[in-house]
């Protein structure tokens, strides 16, 4: 009997979910994939509001206005569907949605898509098969706009609603005492607003220094605050770094670790995002899911107790479209019996090892998830269990070339453009 499979999601991970489900029609029924919204992208469908919309459903998406790709589009593609050779390596964020409009027609997901379908619930269900068999199925409880609800059964669950929408803010002694305006870069689209303000950003990461840099060419003045070690590459002259906030105080005047103690109009938290999966029972499923961290996850993709349930793309600092496409190949493989998995007890222990390791090397809990260099490895011993295509080298020796760069030229690493020559060279292209 063919397996029905529900994918939550239709952004970028949902759509390669059913890209390669709907490719296996000998193991798989077409899947059902759930979207919240009207249409296809996740957080790359650009929408101008913030909050809420009419319907008191939450804006999900994290793109601003004038946001461009930090990686180039030669390592950012699905392996198996380049973009468009014409476009420069750096994308506008409407590129990277035409890009994935594309895929999504080429793969004729969208008749398998249920949009504005809300998933309220899902919960394993063990059934006794005819040979007296114990087998876990999912209950999908899901509803759409006119509150219709509808309760149907899978044989499994790939939850592909990403982690860029659950605003993360700090806790900061003191905050309720500030004047002046406080936003997430989540609800962050455009810096015309700011011109003229004085603005202190919290973050240094990708959209913390895009953003600066972005409010500075209209004139703001920015505060950079963050606990790294100071950016070296050329900033633009209405930027000064920090160290961190540490409160604001009863006057509304702000105080950094340092000692210092400034003020500012505008406070913009460039700090991340939690994990939330409202739809999940985490104790049901033998997790934990706080806001940086969902454990214990085989593979950073399943619960030891439940095989046929998987996270696709939970990881941090990734390639995350060639991630996605290796997660959802070893997924499915696990599904049609290709992939053997150890026992619970193996896979729990195998995880709370690995953990054990990184926590003894000093990494942050909120950073467990963090791959980074871990990610080829990892992309590679999934391509070897399930026998599918690796990455090519090239991958990996573009993205570290780019991560150089953008050390070197924060403000302009996205001038430079490549092409791919074969799987192992890439060149620099005028």
């Amino acid at each position: 009997m063919l397996q029905r499979v529900a994918v939550v999601g239709g952004g970028a991970a949902g759509l390669c979910a059913a890209r390669h489900i709907l490719s296996r029609p000998d193991s798989f029924a077409p899947p059902v994939v759930f979207e919240l919204t009207d249409n296809i992208g996740g957080t790359w469908c650009y929408d101008e509001r913030v909050g809420t919309y009419d319907n008191g459903w939450p804006v999900l998406t994290s793109m601003y206005r004038a946001l461009r790709t930090n990686l180039p589009k030669e390592v950012m593609m699905f392996p198996d569907f380049p973009f468009d050779p014409r476009l420069n390596s750096f994308l506008s964020h409407q590129e990277v949605q035409s890009y994935l409009e594309s895929y999504c027609q080429s793969h004729n997901i969208r008749p398998h898509i249920r949009f504005r379908t809300m998933v309220e619930k899902v919960k394993p269900v063990v059934i006794t098969t005819e040979d007296e068999a114990e087998r876990t199925t999912w209950e999908v409880m899901s509803s759409d706009l006119s509150g219709c609800q509808k309760t149907e059964r899978f044989d499994s669950v790939f939850v592909c609603s990403g982690h860029y929408s659950d605003p993360y803010i700090p806790d900061i002694p003191g905050i309720e005492n500030f004047k002046g305006k406080v936003l997430h870069s989540h609800s962050y689209r455009y810096a015309e607003p700011f011109s003229g303000q004085s603005v202190v950003v919290l973050g240094a990461k990708a959209s913390g220094v895009d953003i600066s840099i972005e409010l500075a060419k209209v004139g703001a003045q920015v505060i950079l605050s963050h606990h790294r070690p100071p950016l070296t590459g050329p900033l633009p002259s209405g930027i000064r770094q920090s160290s961190p906030v540490v409160a604001v105080e009863d006057d509304g005047s702000i105080s950094f670790q340092d000692g210092s103690v400034g003020s500012a109009d505008v406070l913009i938290f460039c700090t991340g995002y939690n994990f939330r999966y409202p739809f999940l029972d985490a104790a049901q499923l033998g997790l934990e899911i706080q806001d940086h961290f969902v454990s214990p996850l085989y593979r950073f993709m399943l619960p030891p107790a439940f095989p046929s349930f998987f996270f696709i793309g939970i990881c941090k600092i990734i390639c995350p479209f060639p991630n996605f496409n290796c997660q959802v190949q070893y997924a499915l493989a696990v599904l049609d019996g290709s992939v053997s998995l150890p026992s619970q007890a193996q896979m729990d222990n195998e995880v709370r090892q690995e953990l054990q390791e990184k926590v003894e090397r000093g990494v942050e809990e909120r950073h467990l998830l963090v791959l980074d260099q871990d990610q080829w490895e990892y992309c590679q011993m999934l391509a070897h269990a399930a026998g599918f295509p690796p990455l090519p080298p090239v991958v990996r020796s573009l993205y570290e070339e780019v991560w150089r760069q953008r050390q070197v030229h924060p403000e302009n690493y996205r001038r430079l453009n490549y092409r791919l020559i074969s799987d192992t060279q890439w060149e620099l292209i005028d």
